[in-house]
């Protein structure tokens, strides 16, 4: 029987690497039913974390998406990756889903991860709640995580309960909103028992009940009108101000548990139903028309024309490859046909399966609001389009991060080549993050992923999955060139051969692309100034009577863009370079699209040797946790890798104040780091890196890597 999509919540569970993300979903699943025996991540038996690497490893790599079921809910959980590596699996979680879980670690508070996937809920406004986790553990502090999520995340949050007890006294949290405490018994804590709040904790419950209260009914007019008048305002009023403005984005719910200890983690379920949005809660989602270009609304409901967003293809061991969707609006039924307007193609769709983790579940059909996915879709990839075929329209497309990191591969036997490539072409179909291209000069097969944890797994993935052998070669910085000033260049391509030549003839100017408008009177809305910081190339055409014809303007566009892809410098692709078509020439008989396309070509890579070209290297955000003995080597290592201190804060309370050093440290200082900041600290430092911003290379390395690239 399918939900009542009042009933429906699809919910992310997001936070930084190790913040007990999969331990809080592995309890979800035990109290709904789904499972009878609790999965420990600790022991590599976590329902959630599938894949043998994610079990040896303990971490979390691909998003797992699961169904249960809660009082009359229908929750649909993702349990997205940590790690900043796997980044992309929160992008695409967090863009079909209507709430999320932000888990904080009650001991470390907002940690550098942390904040990378606030951002990411961000960017797509979601609305969100917090869960304090580990709060039994040494060192946590209710008050002091917190404050790091005031200080470092958002002001809008909220505590809805506060603990009764922390470290080893915890035993339960107390309700602000109901003013009662909750104990959990039973073996598993399965057992929620309601008790009158201590006696020595009435006062401050009170106090944070206050607190509490203004916060919410300052979103409110009526109920601010009460609350200022000194009037008691109901716990029925509460509940609806506060779902609302949780689904407005103006409030963050906190709650606070240990999922580890069996304590919490129901009361998180009923906040998630209480004040999580329904898909129909949320604003009508814009699209594009596909046949006219207009704007066009979808309406979440049954009754609307099919359309669906596909957000993961993965390949499973069992059924082949799954397509992972959300459906916006309409009904899907095994069996039907449906259209994939990104790439212009209809799709039959053959098996729908509801997933729980890796463990499926067939049914007949699906409706608007669900998550769900599809067996044997041929042409179908991550940030499709999949609509009816007589109602065609493009949902918001997804960016993706571009990556830093190159590595060479190659088949250790002649049998394993055709296996390499199928099992390459399937991982770069599943993760746009990873990248592989032919190095036309070495003829190496080069992968490029976000990080080395990332290209690790996945050539981890090739052996196991596809029984595929390979050498690997040293981790490669994932390099770029542009240029510094103004320049223009002439590309002529005149060849006689006999019959009909060849003539194209074109005048190009190429300046820096510019992408700060900080002191520019032009208003843009937000997606224009995304779009503007993501673009890396602009093409004018400025000919003037007719000096080359229309049609062959395209392929001096052309012929520059694929010049772009080879510097002049050192072969790396070229970036943030604007270029003016202004003049040429051609020939009535011997012009052609090819010849122009060289013509540019030319005129490119003469105009880029005049215009100052320079390297640029990733630079990456380093957020090291050290304990403050050992802060002197670890910012003296930093300096020594050309990295820049931005900023460094004390965290935690008493006895476990550790110094945090933010930094921005080039990535190619950056390989192996884990093992040096180990061994400088006797283990007790960790740190997380995420890519910051494209820089310029300094002079005297930047010659360096020029002789290397000549020298091979």
């Amino acid at each position: 029987m399918a939900t009542d999509i009042k009933n429906l919540r699809n919910i992310g569970i997001i936070a930084h690497i190790d913040g007990g993300k999969t331990t809080t979903t592995e309890r979800i699943l035990y109290y709904t039913g789904i499972t009878h025996k609790i999965g420990e991540v600790h022991e590599g038996e976590a329902v959630m974390d599938w894949m043998e690497q994610e079990r040896e490893r303990g971490i979390t790599i691909t998003s797992a998406a699961t169904t249960c079921f809660w009082k009359d809910y229908q929750i649909n959980i993702i349990d997205t990756p940590g790690h900043v590596d796997f980044t992309v699996e929160v992008e695409r979680a967090l863009r079909v889903l209507d709430g999320a879980v932000v888990i904080f670690d009650g001991k470390e508070g907002v940690e550098p991860q942390s904040e990378t996937v606030w951002r990411q809920a961000d960017k797509y406004n979601v609305p969100r709640m917090c869960f304090i986790n580990k709060i039994d553990k040494e060192g946590a502090d209710f008050d002091n995580a917190l404050k790091t999520i005031h200080d470092r995340l958002s002001t809008k949050a909220v505590a809805i309960q506060m603990p009764i007890g922390e470290r080893d006294n915890f035993s339960g949290v107390v309700d602000l909103i109901k003013m009662k405490a909750f104990e959990f018994e039973g073996k598993m804590g399965e057992k929620v028992v309601e008790k009158e709040i201590p006696a020595e904790l009435l006062d401050e419950a009170k106090k944070q009940r206050d607190i509490m209260v203004e916060k919410i009914a300052e979103t409110d007019d009526a109920l601010i009108d009460k609350f200022l008048g000194g009037e008691e305002i109901s716990e029925e009023e509460l509940k609806t101000a506060l779902r609302k403005a949780v689904i407005d984005v103006k409030v963050i719910p906190v709650l606070t548990g240990t999922a580890l200890r069996n304590k919490g983690v129901q009361l998180v379920l009923d906040a998630v139903v209480d004040y999580l949005p329904a898909p129909t809660d949320l604003p009508t989602l814009k699209a594009e028309d596909a046949k006219t270009g207009e704007e066009v609304e979808i309406k979440f409901s049954d009754n609307e024309p099919f359309a669906a967003l596909a957000f993961k293809v993965a390949t499973d061991p069992f059924v082949g490859q799954l397509t992972f969707f959300r459906i916006y609006s309409g009904k899907l039924k095994a069996g039907s046909y449906i259209y994939n307007v990104t790439k212009g193609e209809k799709e039959r769709i053959g098996r729908i399966l509801r997933m729980h983790s890796n463990h499926r579940e067939e049914i007949e059909e699906l409706g608007a609001g669900e998550i769900g996915a599809l067996v044997g879709l041929k042409n179908t990839t991550t940030g499709d389009t999949l609509c009816d075929a007589d109602h065609q329209v493009i949902l918001e497309k997804m960016t993706f991060p571009e990556p830093v990191i190159d590595i060479a591969i190659e088949p250790k036997t002649k049998a394993d080549q055709e296996k390499m490539g199928i099992a390459l072409k399937k991982l770069s179909e599943e993760d746009p993050t990873f990248r592989v291209r032919s190095d036309e000069e070495t003829g190496q097969t080069i992968i490029s992923g976000m990080g080395e944890l990332h290209l690790d797994v996945l050539v981890d993935r090739m052996k196991r999955e596809f029984k595929v052998e390979a050498n690997i070669g040293k981790p490669q910085v994932a390099y770029r060139e542009t240029i510094k000033i103004m320049a223009e260049a002439e590309g002529k391509y005149i060849k006689q051969s006999g019959g009909r030549g060849q003539y194209g003839h074109c005048w190009v100017k190429l300046e820096p692309l510019a992408k700060d408008l900080e002191n520019s009177d032009i208003e843009e809305s937000d997606e224009e100034k995304k779009e503007r910081e993501e673009k890396t190339f602009e093409f004018a055409n400025e000919i003037k009577g007719g000096a080359i014809p229309q049609e062959f303007i395209p392929h001096v566009e052309k012929g520059i863009k694929e010049a772009m892809g080879n510097g002049v410098l050192a072969g790396f692709p070229m970036v943030d370079i604007k270029a003016t078509l202004y003049d040429g020439s051609y020939h009535d008989v011997d012009s052609s699209e090819s010849a122009f396309k060289v013509a540019g070509s030319m005129a490119f890579k003469a105009a880029a040797r005049m215009a100052k070209p320079v390297l640029l290297e990733p630079i990456m955000k380093v957020a090291v946790s050290v304990p403050e003995q050992y802060m002197g080597d670890v910012v003296g290592d930093i300096n020594s890798k050309r990295g820049i201190i931005k900023e460094i804060v004390d965290k935690g309370t008493g006895n476990t104040i550790v110094k945090e050093i933010e930094a921005e440290v080039p990535l190619a200082s950056m390989f192996g780091y884990a093992t040096q900041l180990r061994s400088m600290t006797q283990g007790r430092a960790n740190y997380a890196m995420e890519f910051e911003k494209y820089a310029e290379v300094p002079n005297n390395i930047a010659q360096e890597l020029m002789g290397e690239e000549k020298d091979e």
